[in-house]
């Protein structure tokens, strides 16, 4: 793997400035904070520091201001989630670099957090650039990230920052990178990867470079459609990208060239309505699919296959569900799924990693979050790094 410094490699850090880049892109309704799991993603890091000696300077973003200061969303609005979460208080500041921070850190005592304003207030955050990250860095004695689902941009505190103090991953980013170590930068083979969601579109390069890399892929979901259908099966009126069944033909050879083994549904649920519990719904075979008809489920005959291929593999790695989750009693395949995953690791035989808020919340749903080796909370850095693609704010953390 990678060498990373991480926060064990820190010396004596009393009385020293730590700029930590987190998440707190959170959830907001009626001014109130509905979920606070990145707070307390980053909580083992502040806390760590803060016990330390440090003087702790948060930097996060909140929302898509592009560059202006817009009072909504100002992070302001959530310093009492994180000030509850951490349990200890936290000073606002204003700003992100200048003379009002370094006021600030003289205010701190050894051991006290202060929250930096929104990042992107600042246009030359998501521009990189390499004078803000200068200008934020001349207030601090050295930089940890700690927000990993923020790890795949190219920002001033993601990347720029890192580049301009001795930069350390907190204890989130740590579990984060070396729990996808395990399942795909050196897993204990064989590797199954359970791909879902609705379409093939948004998931193409991950298809693409998990053949070379797994050896069973589980595909679900509306994408499973588009697959079946570029093998001559008719799906009748379910979601179906047939533009797309040539590339979908060209994914199948490249599993083929692999030597991975793509499994698709053979049984399925299927409903000419898509409602809760609806009277049509019926259980067939994919060649028995009618006209009028939509599959919104992996049948039950496929399901117990496919926990019959986990119970085969040492790591696997999971994104989105097999079916409609969110609609009873189209969340059946993913719930007893993920229910077998869950298992196998609790027995350990299997290391079993998860990511994407749909699959966070069918997890959630199956009762079986906890039992997984890992979950990733991020989005769009877990997807780019199933891609296969390098994520600047990892990089830039990478010694030699």
């Amino acid at each position: 793997m990678t060498k990373f410094r991480t926060l064990d490699d820190l010396g004596d850090i009393a009385g020293k400035v730590a700029l930590v880049r987190v998440d707190l892109n959170l959830p907001m309704h009626d001014g109130a904070v509905t979920d606070d799991t990145r707070v307390r993603a980053a909580t083992p890091t502040i806390n760590e520091l803060c016990a330390k000696g440090a003087k702790v300077l948060l930097l996060a973003h909140f929302g898509r201001p592009k560059g202006e200061r817009v009072s909504t969303q100002s992070l302001s609005m959530v310093i009492d989630a994180v000030q509850d979460v951490i349990g200890k208080e936290v000073m606002f500041c204003p700003e992100i670099a200048g003379p009002i921070v370094a006021q600030t850190v003289g205010i701190l005592g050894n051991g006290d957090v202060a929250l930096l304003e929104n990042t992107r207030f600042w246009k030359g955050e998501e521009a990189n650039d390499p004078e803000l990250a200068k200008a934020i860095a001349a207030n601090g004695d050295f930089y940890v990230n700690d927000a990993f689902s923020a790890a795949h941009r190219a920002h001033a505190t993601t990347e720029g920052l890192a580049k301009m103090l001795p930069a350390y991953a907190g204890r989130s980013m740590q579990a984060e990178l070396e729990a996808l170590e395990k399942a795909l930068g050196n897993p204990e083979r064989p590797v199954a990867a359970v791909v879902g969601g609705a379409k093939v579109s948004s998931k193409l390069d991950v298809l693409m470079h998990l053949v070379t890399q797994v050896d069973h892929l589980i595909i679900g979901g509306g994408m499973a459609n588009t697959f079946l259908a570029a093998s001559d099966v008719d799906v009748g009126k379910s979601l179906c990208e047939y533009d797309l069944k040539d590339t979908a033909l060209e994914i199948l050879g490249a599993a083929d060239k692999a030597g991975c083994t793509v499994h698709l549904p053979y049984d399925v649920v299927v409903s000419k309505e898509f409602a809760a519990n609806p009277p049509s719904l019926r259980t067939c075979a994919v060649h028995e699919v009618a006209a009028d008809e939509m599959i919104l489920d992996v049948g039950p005959q496929a399901t117990e296959a496919l926990a019959d291929v986990l119970k085969t593999c040492k790591t696997l790695v999971w994104n989105g569900p097999l079916g409609a989750f969110e609609t009873p009693p189209f969340d059946t395949a993913t719930v007893a799924l993920a229910k077998v995953a869950a298992a196998l690791t609790a027995e350990g035989s299997l290391v079993s990693v998860a990511g994407g808020g749909d699959t966070v919340a069918a997890l959630n749903m199956a009762g079986v979050a906890d039992d997984f080796s890992y979950i990733s909370t991020a989005g769009g850095a877990f997807l780019e790094w199933m891609e296969g693609k390098e994520l600047p704010g990892v990089a830039a953390l990478q010694v030699a």
